[in-house]
């Protein structure tokens, strides 16, 4: 059965049962939602339930044999059968009964229906006991005449059997007359056969434990199995931090530590419709007490917690929410929350999962030492990530240290891109300085940049220059100058000389006319980078910034806003973040002082544009008679530079010949006609 189609008795039930729930405390289960006994081996298992058939059928064939006996009376319920204390055996059968409390007869009618489904002579006797060979399958009417202890309550689709689902009433004349089915699910656990109901496959799934944890997260985990461990609580663990930071991880570690196994679901596959969301609670609710089982629901933002707030505060179960952000809720809760493992605890996770390669030679060891340091300074990975990369690097074929210390770095970046794919677009660099035309004094300033990326960890961690705040550590550059001079380009150097991952950021497109939208949009992208310490590069700075340090009206203050928060958290980054203009005036100077480094790309003069001529055509282009002092004199940017030439390859490459000035000539008359810009005879005088 489907759950959309569990979902229709829910309906009919769903006030019903609340009202069973306050009114029978007793027939559900309370302590034993809780705590569930392993349950034997199987074929111990199997023996009892053998035996336990014993007495059901002996009652059918009594049944049988004195069926012109007039009926025994109903019966008034009996107590609920509860676990012996200082028994040892937990034989599923006997664990069943004590989680949903089952009186006798209620254990006897379950009995009966899994009998039928596992003896074919039970069925049969069951045709003879109702006088049809065809009706060999159990009825109410059946088990009030023939079971002992028999009471009319436990037909009521609030009592234990059908309120859990344990078993299944099938279409018929009357309720009396009707087939009854054990659920499926709950035979094979009598048999000793544990899975996830196949109802929840798709929706619910379990978590692995994942690697050891850091020491400030095992004690969060320590926590949570310790607040799970008072049976009593019925308060919801809200498991707060950024992405990535490990908080599948704690909840995993937590059931761990109390016994439990962990099941995750994620909000967007939470039902939105009331029926389907009921079904879905009943059934994972006695799939936490089938298999001792905890719940994490993980949700992206406020939004999506929203979505998850009816099924939290129905659910009655262990159960953990992740999120960023914590939820407000009718229902108690406990707040958690979790920060990524400090540099000292990634120090010490790497140096748990390099020690196996340690082993193998003392220079080694020294050369991880170093690898370690090295990779704490530039990436803020979680326990799972740090096991991730050490095996990868761990299966490779040379151990050496020329070989591990890039390997463990190339590893790290590419973990870490995961996240920024669909937020940014990554640039692949392959420029140097080499390419770079620029001043002596911007170059210089690039430089600066460079050193102080890959010396931050010394300044700021070993000399504790950094002190006991983030605020002002990050380092931020401003590019500006106008298109094709080079800014991107220039990123791009910056990017292959550090190694790291280069990511360009659209403003224009990021900014959203809708309040809180734009903080939304960056908060994302800088959340994802921060795990590996890309180079973020901002382009179109000016549809964020601009003069705006005069409020005029409600849109100037909540430009003023963004702004702050983009400055904020551009300031608080661990990599380099970039922002590029082609209109430094349109940039408040309040701005701007808040900026570590602003570079001027200037246009090129003749000498910087002959110098970007010589170095733009690659060596095996074949050339005839091209002449770089005249190339130099069209007063066009390095970028438009870069566009004549690769036009005028395709062309030389169409014609079959060397490129020439001819080529070049075409080319450039493109690239003017496309700017708008006339393209004068002291330009090309002399091409051709």
């Amino acid at each position: 059965m489907s759950i959309s189609n569990m979902a229709t008795g829910d309906r009919a039930t769903g006030d019903r049962a609340a009202e069973y729930e306050s009114a029978h405390q007793a027939t559900l289960p309370q302590a034993g939602r809780h705590t569930a006994a392993p349950v034997v081996d199987q074929i111990a298992n199997q023996r009892y339930l053998t035996l336990a058939l014993t007495p059901v059928r002996d009652a059918l064939q009594q049944f049988v044999a004195h069926s012109a006996t007039p009926a025994t009376p109903l019966a008034e319920p009996d107590s609920p059968i509860a676990p012996t204390p200082d028994s040892t055996s937990a034989f599923a059968l006997d664990t069943l009964c004590a989680l949903f409390q089952l009186s006798e007869f209620e254990r006897s009618l379950l009995l009966l229906c899994a009998g039928v489904e596992l003896s074919g002579s039970l069925a049969h006797l069951c045709a003879t006991a109702q006088g049809a060979p065809h009706l060999s399958y159990p009825t109410f009417s059946l088990a009030l005449a023939a079971l002992p202890a028999a009471h009319w309550s436990a037909l009521t689709p609030v009592a234990p059997l059908r309120y859990w689902r344990l078993i299944e009433v099938l279409e018929g004349n009357s309720l009396t007359q009707s087939r009854l089915r054990i659920d499926e699910r709950v035979l094979h656990y009598l048999t000793g056969v544990s899975y996830l109901d196949d109802r929840l496959q798709g929706l619910i799934a379990p978590l692995a434990l994942s690697a050891g944890l850091p020491p400030s997260h095992q004690r969060l985990a320590e926590q949570v199995a310790a607040f799970w461990s008072d049976p009593a609580s019925s308060s919801v663990v809200q498991i707060c931090g950024e992405n990535g930071v490990g908080k599948q991880a704690i909840a995993a570690h937590a059931c761990a530590l109390s016994g439990l196994q962990l099941h995750i679901l994620r909000a967007a596959d939470v039902p939105s419709a009331m029926a389907e969301r009921t079904a879905l609670i009943r059934l994972w609710e006695r799939e936490a007490l089938l298999s001792h089982s905890a719940l994490l629901i993980t949700y992206e933002g406020l939004e999506r917690g929203e979505q998850i707030l009816p099924l939290i505060e129905t659910i009655q179960s262990r159960v953990a929410i992740a999120g960023r952000e914590p939820l407000e809720m009718r229902r108690p809760s406990w707040r958690l929350d979790v920060s990524r493992p400090s540099t000292r605890e990634q120090r010490y996770l790497w140096q748990q999962q390099l020690a196996p390669l340690n082993a193998e030679s003392q220079s080694q060891a020294e050369a991880n030492a170093e690898s370690i340091e090295v990779l704490v300074s530039q990436f803020n990975l979680n326990a799972a990530t740090i096991q991730s990369v050490s095996q990868s690097v761990s299966q490779s074929v040379d151990h050496s240290p020329e070989a591990i210390a890039p390997l463990l770095w190339d590893t790290c970046r590419i973990q870490s891109r995961s996240r920024m794919a669909d937020l940014a677009q990554r640039i692949s660099p392959s420029a140097t300085w080499q390419d770079l035309v620029l001043p002596t004094s911007e170059q210089q300033i690039l430089e600066e940049i460079t050193a102080q990326v890959r010396h931050r960890a010394k300044v700021y961690d070993t000399w504790e220059f950094g002190g006991h705040s983030p605020n002002g550590l990050g380092i931020t550059a401003l590019f500006s100058g106008a298109s094709g001079t080079g800014k991107t380009l220039a990123a791009e150097v910056l990017a292959q000389e550090l190694r790291l991952d280069l990511y360009r950021i659209d403003l224009s497109q990021t900014v959203s006319k809708y309040i809180g939208d734009t903080e939304k949009n960056l908060r994302r992208v800088f959340d994802a980078a921060e795990m590996g310490g890309a180079i973020l590069l901002f382009d179109e700075a000016d549809a964020l910034f601009g003069k705006r340090s005069e409020v005029k009206d409600s849109h100037d203050r909540y430009a003023n806003i963004e702004v702050s928060y983009l400055l904020q958290r551009m300031e608080a980054y661990r990599g380099l973040a970039i922002l590029t203009t082609n209109l430094k005036q349109a940039i408040d100077t309040a701005f701007l002082r808040r900026l570590r480094f602003v570079v001027q790309f200037p246009f090129p003069d003749w000498a910087q544009r002959l110098e970007i001529w010589r170095h733009i055509l690659p060596e095996n282009l074949p050339t005839q008679d091209l002449d770089f002092q005249k190339l130099a004199q069209l007063n066009v940017a390095g970028g438009h530079i870069r566009n004549i030439a690769l036009n005028a390859a395709f062309l030389a490459a169409d014609a079959d010949t060397p490129m020439q000035m001819v080529h070049l000539l075409r080319a450039a008359q493109r690239e003017y006609a496309k700017l708008e810009k006339p393209l004068t005879d002291v330009e090309i005088g002399g091409w051709v």
